[in-house]
């Protein structure tokens, strides 16, 4: 399983990239709403890849970051949607924008993708939630959570509670989503721009 290739863009067309590493060049499924954020033919490139094996075929689909891969492997663990269809949704929407989606039940953002209908988007709502809260140990909302509470005890505490549900959806830990959540509120701010905030402190912590 491959974690991320660094080399020269080489190539690049509407959905798909070339990066050469060593003399050899890599195809690399990745439509140009993430490929315009990697990088230019001739730059030296960082993608994050996810390796899909079939019967028939074995592709690579590319990311700009952890969290959008991240996102990605929670996308396709949703029934009914395979590799292409959660790419092509993380090619539209950014990771916050889905986690936001997911945690507030927003339909009519998931629905804007091309080819994602109402059904789909509420089984992504629905299952992400239910994972959700096994991870969170708990049946019962995700508000409720030790953790949750925690972050919440300033400001906005809905917005709070749904962006640390957010962070956990993205792959993070409760307690450093709470963490990061509480750092990053600010009063006044909404739910897609509070999860951009605590990624960032997030990642900071997790990858520095």
């Amino acid at each position: 399983m491959y974690a991320y290739i660094k080399g020269m863009m080489t190539e690049r067309n509407d959905q798909q990239i070339v990066v050469e590493n060593s003399g050899i060049g890599y195809l690399i499924n990745c439509p140009l709403g993430i490929s315009a954020e990697i990088g230019g033919i001739g730059d030296n490139v960082t993608v994050y890849l996810y390796q899909s094996v079939k019967e028939d075929d074995i592709s690579l689909y590319g990311f700009i970051s952890r969290d959008q891969k991240e996102m990605f492997l929670k996308l396709i663990t949703v029934s009914g949607i395979g590799p292409k269809v959660a790419h092509s949704i993380c090619a539209t929407l950014s990771a916050e924008q889905i986690a936001a989606a997911v945690m507030s039940g927003n339909i009519a953002l998931l629905t804007s993708v091309k080819g994602l209908g109402k059904k789909s988007a509420e089984k992504i709502i629905v299952e992400l939630k239910d994972k959700l809260k096994t991870q969170l140990g708990t049946a019962a909302s995700v508000s409720v959570t030790p953790v949750a509470a925690a972050a919440s005890g300033k400001g906005d505490t809905v917005v709070m509670q749904d962006a640390v549900g957010a962070l956990v959806v993205l792959g993070y830990k409760d307690q450093e989503a709470a963490e990061a959540v509480s750092a990053a509120y600010e009063e006044g701010i909404g739910l897609e721009d509070l999860i951009r905030k605590a990624l960032k402190l997030a990642a900071g912590k997790k990858f520095s």
